[in-house]
């Protein structure tokens, strides 16, 4: 009987200790805020839509001065929609390995 409770104050101080770690972690980060969070999102959608728009452009002018049989405006739309995807997923990859660096530092 003593054993099993000697086993749960173990275990409920290991959890106090991990708690603890990840308040005194989370003060120490204290430049991710909420407002960081939703400029992300920002970011992300920016970075997705600007390509797009100027594809967009490209495309019109291209069918206004340069005709084809395909419409250049659709064909940069979606090249505009992939690059801003590639680049929006490569600041993300860079933001997560960051984040995770910064966890595995935190824990040595």
């Amino acid at each position: 009987m003593e054993s099993t409770e000697s086993e749960k104050s173990k275990l409920f101080i290991q959890q106090v200790a991990e708690k603890e770690k990840r308040k005194l972690k989370a003060l120490r980060n204290n430049k991710r805020s909420v407002w960081y969070g939703i400029s992300m999102f920002g970011m992300i959608g920016w970075s997705v839509a600007v390509p797009t728009l100027l594809g967009t452009l490209l495309g019109l002018w291209l069918d206004k001065n340069y005709p084809q049989t395909f419409s250049w405006t659709l064909s940069f739309i979606v090249l505009g929609i992939v690059s801003g995807g590639m680049v929006a997923a490569n600041w993300i990859s860079k933001e997560d390995k960051e984040i995770h660096h910064s966890d595995t530092k935190d824990n040595e």
